[in-house]
Order: structure tokens, then C-alpha cells, then sequence
């Protein structure tokens, strides 16, 4: 069971590292081409960024494997405490993000530098976050923490959904995460290739 939870953990993590690497290409070649970039898709990754962390992966985080490691040991407190902080910082900088973009294409006075700004400063506020947990927290799991944890932990990230919420967000978020491959362009996803203006 462990590997099973861990399995479904990280890949949790490998989309959304591939929604933030999206946003930073994106902004990269806004900064270096001065191209504009596709208003549907950075909305897309928006809306994912802000909805599938905060109703899916950090309440199991929390509810699951945070619980069960302060149950087991003391040696993960401190790094717990800075994730949920993280996960509550994180609901603001989302909002801030999504804000900046609205200026930005209301064509505000400097709404496209702080939107770029603000992007490239969540992508690499999520790089940080994940590594703590990636790095740090999985390890003290691993060390520390019984069969039953793992039995409990996988159950409630294998579901087909937060039981908390039903199953309909999971289905909801591989189709958000289908529509933003499919709207990207290559390296990103497997979109159009857009025409240099």
C-alpha cells in the first residue's frame, strides 16, 4: 500500500508541475518573444492550479498523511506546519495570480510585467512546496509510519474523488487536465502550433 499511495501522491504532483511548467514556458516566451499568449488556455491553468490542489490533493494531504505522521512521530512537525501554511498561503497567491491577469488583459499600466512577475513567482512557490514534501515529508513517511497508515492513506487517494466532494471532481479535473494538453502547444502539449504574429 505504500507504494500504491505514494504512486498516486506523486503523480498528483507530476500534473501539477506540468500545468506550472506550462505557465512559466508561457511566460518565458512572453518575456523573450514578446508573444501574447492564449487567454483560454492560461485561464485553464488557472482555474486547475486554484481548484485541484485546494479540493483534492492538500485536504487528503491534510486529513491523511499529515495526520497519520502526527500521530507516528514528532519528527515532522516543523515541516507540516510550513506545508500548511503553504496550503493556506497558497488560496492567496492563486486569487493574486488570477487578479494580475485580469489587469493584465484590461489592459492595465504595467498589468503584463506584474502578471509575469506573479507567475513566475507561483511556479516557483509550488517547486518549493513540493520539494519539502517530496523531500523531506515522503522520507519521514516512509520511516515512520505503520501498514495501517499506508492502508488508509492509499484508500483515500485512490478514490475516484475526496469522498468529501464525490467522484465527479476527479473526472472533472482529467478532463481540465485533458483540455489544457490539448489546448497547449508543443513542448507544453499537444495543441496547434501558433502562427508567429
Amino acid at each position: 500500500m505504500l507504494n500504491t499511495a505514494l504512486t498516486i501522491i506523486l503523480d498528483e504532483h507530476r500534473s501539477m508541475a506540468a500545468v506550472t511548467h506550462g505557465l512559466r514556458f508561457l511566460v518565458r516566451e512572453m518575456r523573450e518573444k514578446g508573444s501574447e499568449p492564449d487567454s483560454k488556455l492560461l485561464w485553464a491553468m488557472l482555474y486547475y492550479i486554484d481548484t485541484f490542489p485546494q479540493k483534492l490533493h492538500h485536504p487528503k494531504e491534510e486529513a491523511y498523511l499529515f495526520r497519520r505522521l502526527k500521530m507516528r512521530t514528532r519528527a515532522a512537525d516543523q515541516a507540516i506546519l510550513k506545508l500548511e501554511e503553504q496550503h493556506r498561503s497558497g488560496v492567496e497567491h492563486v486569487k493574486a495570480l488570477e487578479m494580475a491577469l485580469g489587469r493584465y488583459e484590461a489592459g492595465a499600466p504595467g498589468g503584463r510585467e506584474t502578471f509575469m512577475t506573479a507567475a513566475e513567482t507561483f511556479a516557483d512557490e509550488i517547486a518549493v512546496h513540493m520539494a519539502l514534501e517530496e523531500n523531506v515529508l515522503i522520507p519521514l513517511a516512509k520511516q515512520h509510519l505503520l501498514a495501517e497508515d499506508w492502508v488508509e492513506i492509499a484508500q483515500a487517494f485512490g478514490e475516484n474523488g475526496d469522498p468529501r466532494f464525490g467522484a465527479e471532481p476527479d473526472h472533472e479535473f482529467r478532463s481540465l487536465f485533458s483540455r489544457i494538453v490539448n489546448l497547449a502547444p508543443p513542448p507544453i502539449g499537444v495543441g496547434p502550433v501558433r502562427s508567429a504574429a
